[in-house]
Order: structure tokens, then sequence, then C-alpha cells
């Protein structure tokens, strides 16, 4: 069998979409290999959300290409967003024969098999209804315990920092069928865990092209992974402030196994800010969703992302970011200073004004303060006991294994005598501000 050495870049969805690509390659007669010694193709699933991660790509390639001089007859193909926004550039590196964007993957053996008659292969074209409902993921997670699911694909949301839509495509929802097929699949296989992605899965929603009053909303969706088992987790992510509906919030509460864990990424505590960054919503809609979250899943844990020196963002813009902090105090975030990327609407229209020194500044503080959020948070964890999903070995302490509750904090804990995929109840006796020292309790 021919091997294919695939690494992923990004998100989680990127991870997932790697699995479908190996799937595609599999029916073609490829298998995946560990080295990139030993492939006969090597394909890099790429991510354009910060600089970084593409100058990274441009790294690798680079270092790909001293293989190739050892075979001529290797192929490298770049896979994802940075395809889509790359895309030319790309082909003149002297080790890449593919570029294919997020959309195209089915066309991949096509484009392999095509390299005999020209060494150079793109196809970036964005669809307004693939979502690869019919390919079942080939999974390369380790554990065997969590999976990733993807129910939908593209964004409308069009925030002006964001390069999201320009790569990925407008929204698609995915059939609900071929979700919750996916998800029993997962759960007959032995996994006990399922996390269901997409850009924004507030605004899941599938028609029925035979029938168009049949809907199904993501509140639905929840609801129906849930009933495959009491036994089957379900998480979610990425919620958006604007969709978030009570249905969600309901769902979430009627049923145990939906974990009481909501990402809710806020990006600044500055109306000013926010309505630049075109999020529509502002911070008294955004605190008002908080609220209503601690209303109906009072136990619930709410992480976020934050920009730092967005635009024109002023020290009085930062100051209202970290005010909205210390209001909400989330458990954890992602935080990040801002990096302009190409054909947003931002690099077309704004000026990225923040000096870098200024933005990491900024950022310092934002990490200083969600730091000691964090630790209070998990400082009032300390006696209480949660049901948590072994999800392997400990990488301090292989005596000891790790799991999350169901608000998604890292529990470690002694062995004692179980394994991955076992629920364990455990209860806190320690923290940190990233971690719940624990052991395990009969319950």
């Amino acid at each position: 069998m021919n091997k294919v050495f695939i690494e992923t870049y990004g998100c989680q969805m990127n991870v997932y979409d790697s699995e479908l690509v190996l799937s595609i390659l599999k029916k073609e007669g490829y298998e995946l290999c560990g080295s990139i010694e030993s492939a006969d193709l090597i394909l890099v699933n790429t991510c354009s959300i910060r600089e970084n991660a593409e100058q990274r790509v441009w790294g690798r390639l680079d270092h790909f290409l001293q293989e190739k001089r050892k075979r001529q007859d290797l192929i490298v193909g770049v896979l994802g967003c940075m395809a889509e926004r790359v895309k030319e550039k790309l082909l003149e590196h002297p080790v890449v024969n593919i570029v294919a964007g997020p959309d195209t993957y089915r066309t991949l053996p096509k484009m392999i098999n095509d390299i005999r008659e020209n060494a150079k292969q793109m196809n970036i074209q964005l669809s307004r209804h693939e979502t690869y409902a019919d390919i079942t993921p080939v999974r390369t997670d380790k554990n065997g315990v969590s999976a990733f699911i993807s129910i939908m694909r593209g964004c409308n949301n069009m925030c002006t920092y964001c390069i999201v839509p320009y790569v990925r495509g407008s929204e698609r929802s995915r059939d609900p069928h071929s979700i919750v097929r996916e998800a029993k699949e997962l759960f007959e296989a032995g996994y006990r865990e399922v996390n269901l992605l997409g850009q924004n899965v507030d605004s899941y929603l599938w028609v029925d092209p035979e029938n168009p009053t049949n809907t199904t909303n993501f509140a639905q969706l929840i609801e129906l992974v849930a009933l495959i088992s009491p036994k089957l987790r379900v998480r979610f992510s990425t919620s958006h402030p604007k969709d978030m509906g009570n249905g969600v919030l309901y769902s979430m509460a009627m049923y145990p196994n939906i974990c009481s864990h909501i990402h809710l990424p806020v990006q600044s505590g500055s109306d000013r800010m926010l309505e630049k960054m075109n999020r529509k919503y502002d911070r008294a809609k955004y605190m008002e969703r908080i609220h209503k979250i601690r209303e109906i899943i009072p136990d619930a844990a709410i992480t976020t992302d934050i920009i730092a020196g967005y635009c024109s963002e002023t020290i009085e813009d930062h100051k209202a970011t970290l005010s909205l902090m210390e209001e909400v105090k989330y458990d954890y975030a992602f935080m990040f200073q801002y990096s302009m990327r190409p054909n947003t609407y931002a690099a077309r229209h704004f000026t990225d004004d923040v000096p870098l020194e200024e933005k990491t500044r900024r950022l310092n503080e934002i990490i200083e303060l969600q730091n000691r959020h964090s630790l209070e948070s998990n400082q009032k964890d300390v006696g209480k006991v949660f049901e948590v999903l072994v999800e392997g070995t400990s990488k301090k302490n292989k005596e000891e294994l790790f799991g999350r509750t169901p608000g998604n904090k890292v529990c470690v804990f002694p062995a004692c005598g179980h394994k991955a995929g076992d629920y364990v109840h455990v209860k806190v006796t320690g923290c940190t501000s990233a971690t719940l020292l624990s052991e395990i309790v009969e319950q």
C-alpha cells in the first residue's frame, strides 16, 4: 500500500478534516504512516487564523524539500485554510505538488493521479453545499475515548478581524441523521465522548430538502445526540453570543450527559471595539447571556476568547475588557494579541495602529488577571466530587490518570486500576490555576 503522512495545524475542525482526508485516501489504497521518511505522500493541513501558524508551515515545506531531493517521486500537498488563502504562492514552492482547499478533498485522488501529467495540481473551489456528511472519518486519536464530529462548515458572521469566511466559505449545516449515525458508531466502537464542532454551532439549522417544513436546530440536535446513551458525553464548540438561545440551555439542563461547559467568545469588553469587530452584540447583551446561563445551568463553566490590541483600541477599551473579565470571572480563556490577517475587512479598511509592545503589555495584563480567576475558580472546587471520564495517563506521572469534569476542567488522580474510557468519581484535594488535583472516591 502507498503510505501517507498527514501533519495538522490549527483548530479541532482541521483535525476532523484530516481524518476525512485519510478516509478518502484509504479507499484509494493509502495507509497512514508516522514519518516523512517512509511516506509516499505528505499532506499538511494548514491554519491561517494567525501569522505564526502560516510561518510554521513555510518552514515545514522547506524541511520536506530536503526529503524530496532524496526521492523525486515523493508527492507533497498543502490542504485547508492556508491553501485557500495563499493559493498560487504555495504552488511556486519547489516541494509542493498539490494545493487543495477545504471543500475539495473528494478530488484529492484525481489530483494525485493527474500529477503524472502535470506536477502541479490546484483545486480551491469553495462550495455552498459540501458537508462530507456521507464520509466516515478514520479516527487518528490515540485514546479512543473522545472524538470530534463536524456538524457544519463555513461561517456567515464576517467579523472584521477574521479570515474564516474567506477560506472556509459560507455556512452549511449537515444532515442531523448523519451526525447521529456517526455518534452512534463512535459509541459502539467504545468512544464515550463526542465534541460537536462548528464555527458557530448555535446557528446550526438543517432544512429537509424534500420537506422544507421539517427542520432541526442546535437545541434539538444536541438532544438527539444525548439520547444515544446516558454513558455518551456530549460537548460542543463554538457558541456565538448573538445566537445562543435559551433552547440550547434548557437542553443542556435536561440531560446530565450534555456537559455543563459553554465557550462563549467575547473578544472585547468595549462596545466601541465590539462594533468595530462587527460582533453584532454589545456588552449588555453579552452579560444578559451570561446571566441566563447561570440562571438555567448554575454550575456551568464559562470560557472565552479575548483579543488584545485590536485596531484603534485605547487604554479605556482595554480597561473595559478587564472590567468585563472581573464581572464574569471566566473559568479559563484563550487570549491573543491582535495579528492582522490579509484580505480581511480590517486589513482593507483599518490601520493596525496599536504598537506591538503595547499589545504585549495589554495581553500580559489580561493573562495575569485570567490566571487569578482560573485559580479562584479551581479553589472553589476543592472538596467537591465530580464524575470524570478517564482520557489517559498523566504526562508527568505514569502512575496517575487524567480526565475532565463536565465543566471541562482537567483532573489528575492516582490510577487505582482504572483505564481510559472508565467513568470514575474523584474528590478534589488541591489545585493549580490549570489542574484539579484529585483522588478517586467510591460513589
